[in-house]
């Protein structure tokens, strides 16, 4: 997806000062982006890499 002004950011609800990553889904990818710099670049990652990911540090 090139255009990232359709896409909806969250940032965790554990997140306290908003010094975080932001996630967004679209379709089969997550885009994951610094939340203290929304026009910043932002990574694309497939849903079963993310997953993956979560895994391993949530284990």
């Amino acid at each position: 997806m090139n255009d990232r002004d359709d896409l909806v950011w969250r940032t965790s609800s554990k997140s306290g000062g908003g010094a975080c990553v932001e996630v967004a889904l679209d379709g089969n990818h997550v885009h994951v982006r610094d939340s203290k710099d929304p026009g910043g670049p932002v990574l694309t990652f497939d849903r079963p890499v993310w997953r993956a990911f979560i895994e391993v540090e949530t284990s």
